[in-house]
């Protein structure tokens, strides 16, 4: 029950000693990475209390998916460590297999970071391949990945 209220949700967090372990699931590998995206941002602050006010670009390339994975969420950690923005929508437009590997990329709306509107929980320091898995079934994508905070 609470497994197939997590998926419907988007993502969910698993049992992690130190850092934040999270599945993000989709209906294919883009929505997976829209939520994946939303999840980690859900780990630093409540992403329902983050308006669509700026819309930015993002665009990464990787050798395979799970290199795409983590360079996407790193990318928009470093956005929101230089601008202070905080992100809570995210629209993949492209997600393709190239001829050195794979490129996304994804429009993203949020607002800039402010305290007395949206609650500080824990900072994300990095993305890490540990326990990093990409599962395809036929109608689901389940991305499973570890957070450092």
């Amino acid at each position: 029950m609470a497994e197939a209220m997590a998926k419907e949700k988007g993502f969910e967090f698993l049992e992690h000693t130190a850092d934040a372990y999270v599945a993000a699931y989709g209906k294919n590998l883009a929505e997976a990475f829209e939520n994946a995206a939303l999840a980690m941002f859900n780990v630093m602050t409540e992403t329902e209390k983050v308006a669509s006010k700026v819309e930015d670009y993002v665009e990464v390339e990787a050798e395979d998916e799970y290199a795409l994975l983590y360079s996407w969420l790193e990318a928009l950690l470093v956005k929101f460590d230089v601008e202070k923005t905080l992100y809570s929508k995210f629209k993949i437009l492209e997600l393709k297999k190239t001829s050195d590997g794979f490129k996304l990329k994804a429009k993203i709306w949020g607002e800039k970071f402010n305290p007395e509107k949206h609650p500080q929980k824990v900072g994300v320091k990095a993305v890490t391949y540990h326990r990093m898995e990409i599962v395809k079934e036929p109608s689901m994508v389940t991305l499973r990945f570890i957070l450092d905070i």
